[in-house]
């Protein structure tokens, strides 16, 4: 995150913070306890990262957007109130920002995965999301199929399925983050999961 005079800028995770909840860390932060933040930025900036990049697929809209949600988390700390996971919290906000930029956004360059970043999304499918054993994935045109499997799901049932691939978040949660209601939530996952089965079966061994 680069330095603004309107937002904290992160340095190193205090030792201090290492086992204390999200919840409770947040509101050391909207007392004024830079530390946390830095403990916060530090657990959850990789996760809501990758759901951005996966959702945009340009590294600096994403880099951008990023930036932007850690800006809301540091505006709206005075008036933070425990009602919810900080976690699903935090992913509101990403995704409210993301459908910002959606809205105005005309054009989306196609995602040009590492082998590396496809390896990861494989591995998150598998422990997260119950596809069952998928090989060690072999060339880079296997890497780019696994990518664009994820990037050709319909806007909604892709966010559905990172929010839980990348957040960690229940169907609940997914529901809070982007307002809907549980089933819409569950029918949305259902759909991408189904899809991304298919396109898996190729990776099955």
């Amino acid at each position: 995150m680069r330095a603004s005079h309107n937002a904290p800028v992160p340095t190193a995770p205090s030792p201090a913070h290492t086992d204390e909840p999200d919840e409770t860390l947040m509101l050391r932060y909207a007392g004024g306890d830079m530390g946390a933040f830095d403990t916060l930025y530090g657990r959850h900036e990789l996760a809501v990262w990758r759901f951005v990049f996966r959702s945009v697929k340009v590294q600096a809209v994403a880099d951008d957007l990023l930036q932007d949600v850690w800006f809301s988390v540091a505006r709206h700390a005075s008036g933070y109130e425990v009602k919810a996971k900080f976690r699903t919290w935090l992913f509101t906000l990403a995704h409210n920002r993301l459908v910002d930029h959606l809205r105005t956004a005309k054009h989306h360059a196609s995602l040009d995965a590492s082998d590396e970043d496809a390896r990861s999304l494989a591995d998150t499918l598998v422990a997260d999301s119950g596809f069952g054993p998928v090989r060690q994935l072999q060339s880079r045109e296997q890497a780019a199929a696994l990518i664009a499997a994820v990037e050709q799901l319909p806007l909604e049932q892709r966010e559905a399925f990172l929010l839980q691939a990348e957040g960690d978040l229940s169907v609940q949660e997914i529901a809070q983050a982007t307002g809907v209601n549980f089933e819409t939530a569950k029918s949305r996952l259902r759909y991408a999961r189904a899809s991304l089965r298919q396109h898996l079966k190729e990776f099955a061994s």
